[in-house]
């Protein structure tokens, strides 16, 4: 096993898209940081793992084990999606010291490192860079920071106090969220705002208006929360990535995402407000 001495004597387990966990360990929130002497129990089992520490100081440094994709489990151990994880977490937005905004943190950096194992420009195996969190070829020089693609989700109201819900056909059947899309380049995050809820649902916003974000692994964004008003035009999904669309008042919601998201972080605030005001 590659290793990165870490100061750290608990860390997180990852394979592919999956957070591993001892099959022991139970509850409606686990302790995802377990004890790094769990290492010794996948030495017959895979080689090529690497443990890494990010961030450098004993007190928010953040340590990880990514295992080989093809590597069995060795017994009493259990993958756990790591987007399933978010319906464990019950507070919002996720903050950045938080159990789970430890576990997206390194999440993100353990996909970035097995994504950046060889230099964009020349092909180079790259190497870790020496005090900060990046890789560099050796042989042209060319520093790779961790990728971040900003993302935008939006919660559009109406005058009728009702908001926008769609169901992306990513979804499970009947499941509605927020329009959301990637930042292009060149773009400002009104116009993304502006122009992905042109494309999927064929109306125009104003006021929008900027809320929170959050860190979104799935593989490299950064979700950031608006809200807008509807102006103008008739809903119409574009058949391609939003199969329906409609307004919802707070006492016909349809089956939402799981609380964890952005998205349904947005959802809720309205309702609280809408159920404040009533």
């Amino acid at each position: 096993m590659s290793e990165k001495y870490p100061m750290n004597t608990h860390g997180l387990f990852f394979q592919k898209n999956a957070l591993l966990l001892p099959a022991a360990i139970s509850g409606s929130r686990p302790d995802w940081e377990i004890p790094l002497d769990h290492l010794k129990e996948f030495e017959s089992y895979a080689s090529g793992a690497e443990l890494f520490e990010i961030n450098g100081t004993a007190n928010n440094s953040i340590s990880f084990v990514m295992l080989p994709a093809e590597a069995p489990l060795p017994p009493g151990w259990q993958a756990v999606p790591v987007r399933q994880t978010l319906s464990l977490f019950t507070g919002g937005t996720i903050e950045g010291e938080s159990k789970t905004g430890r576990m997206f943190r390194a999440f993100h950096i353990a996909q970035w490192r097995r994504d950046s194992q060889f230099c964009g420009s020349c092909g180079t195996a790259n190497t870790d860079a020496p005090g900060e969190l990046a890789r560099l070829c050796p042989a042209c020089g060319r520093l790779e920071y961790p990728r971040i693609a900003p993302a935008v989700t939006t919660i559009i109201s109406n005058s009728d106090n009702k908001i926008l819900l769609a169901h992306n056909r990513k979804f499970a059947p009947g499941v509605y969220s927020l329009i959301a899309g990637f930042n292009e380049a060149g773009e400002s995050l009104e116009a993304t705002v502006a122009r992905e809820i042109r494309e999927e649902v064929n109306i125009e916003v104003s006021d929008i208006r900027y809320i929170s974000s959050q860190p979104w692994p799935f593989p490299h964004s950064l979700m950031l929360g608006f809200s807008a008003r509807y102006a103008s035009g008739t809903i119409l999904p574009d058949g391609n990535e939003i199969e329906e669309a409609g307004w919802f008042d707070a006492d016909s919601m349809p089956t939402l995402p799981n609380p964890g998201s952005l998205s349904r972080y947005l959802i809720d605030q309205w309702l609280m407000s809408t159920s404040r005001s009533a």
